[in-house]
């Protein structure tokens, strides 16, 4: 039986702080009153946009996108740079909100302020460099000269998904903003109070007030006008949601950066450390109850390994304390809203019912928390249920058997998605070999998704069906800019002089070229 605690209550004072970020938000449409998952308090009343809101919040953008464009890029790196050390003083506050409005472990809740507090930090430092201009070669050494300038893109639109909503804002907001942009934010409506927690960080830090404007509703209502004024979009979420917003920014010839869903593969080889496996894959797979799209969803095991690794992981997943509570001994939260609890119990009871087998948990969990489930382990998943072929984004996890490491890359790059891998054994060398032929945009060795996540120094984005482009690295901030060269003739070079036939200028940049050749230049 999966143990459960109940920790502290939150801060007496999480309404009140929910109800002031609610009243910044502006909107005109019908309000909506998203539920606690800890108790189905109503978080905040917000009033949601409507499509003529939403041009009015890129008119308030735009307009004040000039001055804040016209900073230089260390001016702008001094405002965002504040954000790190804000982030990690005002932590509490922040791990209360999050938990609220998503139901997660405080732990799990942690790792989302270090992660926005160290992509922020990253950003900030590097962009001043990223953006300078920089020396080009030129056609001709000493004769020409080539300038490449990097400019804001103008208005950039961002979509953020309920599951990670601070560390997700502030990964794809801050950059945009460091680039010299202005930003108008759909916020998942579940998570708004997190993202207009964060502007009003940023805002403390020296934003200017109206660059950063955010929105709420449905996404069939101000969907396409959200697109519809753009200069680029950033979205997290489905794969089938990302479709639609490809189709609308590709038809209006703008970038878009698309991190979509996942059906992610953990990786036992036979020479993997099987604790530290077992215990790694527990990680990969409950953190945040699952509703990660890097989490894993299928584990395979070599299958010298795999009872014992079974045997590892089944203990260390019952040992998770589920637990609604605001203190850092819950291993594992809730899912975030009704439909994810429905959507993991109709995978677990398709599964089930077409042959797979419950090792472990299986079952809601009502005595905890209105939309509490069970960490649940499966075997005999197959190709045809859900559980396989779909992302089931909750603590739903299936483990199988494979033979060598040909068989073992072919089950990992079954079905559509290549989001993240993770690949474990003591051998570096046949980790790194079987890592490189996963078809997936991010591998982590002997971890499940951390640490290639939060190397911020590289990109990372998904393949396949999870996704175009990418975030993080210098990708991740450049994205967001326009870029030009300048190229400057010092002499005319491509034309004859006069009373020089073509034919003979031919001649001599033929011969310029090889002597360039010969030479290692051009």
């Amino acid at each position: 039986m999966t143990p459960v605690t109940r920790g502290p209550s939150p801060a007496p004072s999480l309404s009140a702080l929910t109800g002031r970020l609610a009243a910044t938000l502006t909107g005109s449409g019908p309000e909506l009153a998203p539920q606690a998952p800890f108790t189905l308090d109503v978080i905040a009343r917000l009033p949601s946009a409507t499509p003529g809101d939403v041009s009015r919040a890129y008119d308030r953008a735009r307009a004040a996108r000039h001055a804040w464009a016209a900073r230089t890029p260390r001016d702008r790196a001094r405002v965002l740079g504040r954000l790190h050390a804000l982030l990690l003083g005002r932590q509490r506050e922040a791990l209360d909100l999050v938990q609220w409005e998503t139901g997660k472990a405080r732990a799990h809740a942690f790792e989302e302020v270090a992660d926005a507090a160290g992509v922020c930090r990253y950003h900030a430092r590097r962009a001043p460099a990223l953006l300078a201009p920089r020396r080009r070669a030129g056609a001709l050494p000493l004769v020409s000269t080539v300038r490449e300038l990097r400019h804001p893109k103008g208005a950039v639109a961002v979509v953020t998904p309920w599951n990670y909503p601070l560390s997700l804002v502030m990964t794809d907001v801050v950059p945009a903003l460091l680039a010299g942009n202005a930003v108008v934010h759909k916020a998942d409506t579940q998570a708004a109070c997190t993202a207009l927690w964060a502007r009003e960080l940023c805002r403390e830090a020296g934003l200017p007030r109206d660059v950063w404007q955010i929105v709420v509703g449905d996404p069939e209502d101000i969907g396409p006008a959200l697109l519809e004024r753009a200069d680029h979009l950033a979205f997290t979420g489905s794969t089938a949601s990302g479709r639609v917003l490809g189709r609308l920014a590709g038809g209006r010839l703008i970038g878009c950066m698309l991190e979509l869903g996942g059906k992610n593969p953990l990786v036992v080889l036979a020479d993997a450390d099987v604790e530290r496996a077992a215990a790694g894959a527990v990680r990969a797979c409950f953190t945040s109850a699952g509703q990660l799209c890097m989490s894993a969803e299928r584990i395979l095991v070599h299958a010298s390994l795999h009872d014992r690794f079974l045997d590892r992981f089944l203990a260390h997943t019952a040992a998770l304390r589920l637990s609604p509570g605001f203190g850092f001994d819950a291993g594992m939260g809730s899912l975030t809203t009704r439909a994810q609890l429905e959507r993991v119990t109709a995978h677990i009871d398709q599964a089930v019912a077409k042959g797979a087998r419950v090792l472990y948990g299986g079952r809601p969990r009502p005595d905890v928390g209105p939309l509490f489930h069970e960490p649940t382990v499966l075997a005999g998943v197959v190709p045809g249920m859900a559980a396989h072929d779909e992302e089931t984004f909750g603590p739903v996890v299936s483990v199988r058997p494979f033979h060598d490491d040909d068989e073992a890359v072919a089950l990992a790059d079954a079905g559509p998605y290549g989001l993240t891998g993770s690949v474990w054994s003591r051998d570096a060398r046949h980790a790194a070999r079987v890592a490189a032929r996963l078809r997936v945009g991010a591998v982590s060795v002997n971890e499940g998704f951390r640490t290639a996540y939060v190397s911020y120094d590289a990109p990372v984005g998904g393949r396949k069906d999870s996704g175009v482009g990418h975030r993080h690295g210098a990708e991740g901030l450049l994205q967001y800019t326009d870029l030009q060269i300048v190229a400057r003739a010092r002499l005319d070079f491509f034309d004859p002089r006069p009373g020089t036939s073509h034919a003979r200028h031919a001649g001599r940049l033929t011969a310029l070229r090889r002597a360039m050749a010969g030479l290692g230049l051009g």
